[in-house]
């Protein structure tokens, strides 16, 4: 399904987020929100996996939408370390909420940083799906990763050596959430975006979304 590209800006609590939508030729049957990696290691909205990921959502018939966090690219602000980047996804969504219909089930997805402020934003915004493509346990204040629901997509490779298996395997034993793990892969899916896409595409296929 081919989709077309609309950027767009917002004002948010630091000032303006700017971002680009995937629109899909259909009428749309979703809302995908995706949140990119670690702006101090430069993650953008760029991002290859945010924009797999985005990609996948918006050929599922989602509006799909990334942007980027305070402080990177034309975004106003400064990087706060979670707390202003989670109120970022949330002004992200109200903001596509108003402009594609607050009657939209509700995805959110983010990968390692953005996979931990997706957890985060997920307690506040209650979505009906959330994906989580190598999110960040264990990198930032103690206890932050939240718990998740139980039918929570997490994603993982092997040899992730930014966030290492074992420990999103810690995060995940208390909850008995599933995660599905890449063989060989490491943190930023190289050579593996394919096969994440198509997880994606597969755990939604025969699910109302």
């Amino acid at each position: 399904m081919a989709t077309a590209l609309q950027r767009f800006s917002v004002e948010g609590k630091a000032g303006q987020l700017e971002g680009l939508v995937h629109m899909p030729d259909d009428i749309p049957c979703a809302l995908a929100v995706v949140a990119h990696p670690l702006p101090t290691m430069g993650g953008n909205m760029d991002n290859k996996v945010a924009v797999t990921l985005a990609k996948a959502f918006a050929e599922l018939g989602c509006v799909a939408v990334r942007f980027n966090f305070r402080g990177v690219g034309a975004s106003e602000g400064e990087f706060t370390g979670g707390d202003g980047e989670e109120q970022d996804m949330v002004d992200v969504v109200r903001y596509a909420q108003e402009q594609f219909g607050e009657e939209l089930p509700l995805l959110l997805s983010g990968f390692s940083f953005g996979g931990y402020v997706a957890a985060r934003a997920a307690q506040r915004l209650k979505p009906q799906h959330l994906v989580l493509a190598a999110p960040a346990v264990g990198r930032f204040t103690a206890g932050d990763m939240p718990v998740v629901p139980p039918d929570t997509l997490v994603i993982h490779g092997e040899h992730d050596d930014v966030v290492p298996l074992a420990e999103a395997l810690d995060w995940a034993r208390p909850q008995h959430l599933p995660i599905v793990v890449l063989p060989g892969a490491e943190h930023f899916f190289h050579g593996r975006l394919t096969q994440l896409r198509d997880i994606v595409k597969r755990h939604f296929s025969g699910v109302e979304l």
